[in-house]
């Protein structure tokens, strides 16, 4: 007699694929939804809730989910917002980013329970953001100098990101399903 499975856990591929194109999706509507062009400059960025989203992505469902859903979720808005050129920077700029927040947050089997250490890896994550994107405008203008321009603007997204994901995450972390 065959035993029939009464109860599937909820960790199979395919709910794994769910989730993260849901990720995925949820950062593309954050970036799309609410953006603000920044006025430094020509190219002084966005400030945008994709940030946030991205944070949070890493910091509830760790370092892949997290990388996959900040590198999709934004190179997906550079493609249909208008900012093209900039999508295989963002896609490899903010896997990374996404990676170091959910890699940090969920070190030592905390799971993204720990304050300090979400902050620290919302933190540590900006310099590499920094970098990814003056090296993508280092390359796009041929220009060691104009890239300086975006750095104000990408701090800020930055701790726009880290205001809102720090208190949604430490609400969310209360609820059951993401304990």
């Amino acid at each position: 007699m065959q035993k029939i499975q009464s109860h599937r856990t909820p960790h199979t591929k395919t709910f794994d694929l769910i989730l993260t194109s849901m990720l995925a999706s949820l950062v593309f509507i954050a970036t799309l939804l609410l953006n603000i062009k920044l006025p430094i400059a020509a190219n002084g960025g966005l400030v945008h809730l994709g940030t946030a989203m991205l944070f949070m992505a890493s910091i509830l469902f760790g370092p892949k989910k997290g990388a996959i859903a900040g590198a999709i979720g934004m190179g997906m808005f550079d493609l249909v917002g208008g900012w093209v050129l900039w999508a295989p920077f963002t896609f490899i700029t903010r896997g990374l980013q996404g990676y170091i927040v959910g890699k940090i947050a969920w070190s030592n089997g905390r799971r993204g329970t720990s304050f300090k250490y979400n902050l620290l890896a919302m933190l540590a994550s900006v310099p590499f953001m920094i970098a990814g994107y003056y090296i993508c405008e280092r390359i796009l203008f041929n220009s060691w100098i104009i890239p300086l321009a975006s750095i104000p603007g990408d701090v800020l997204q930055c701790i726009v990101g880290i205001a809102i994901a720090i208190p949604v995450c430490a609400m969310l972390k209360k609820v059951p399903m993401f304990k």
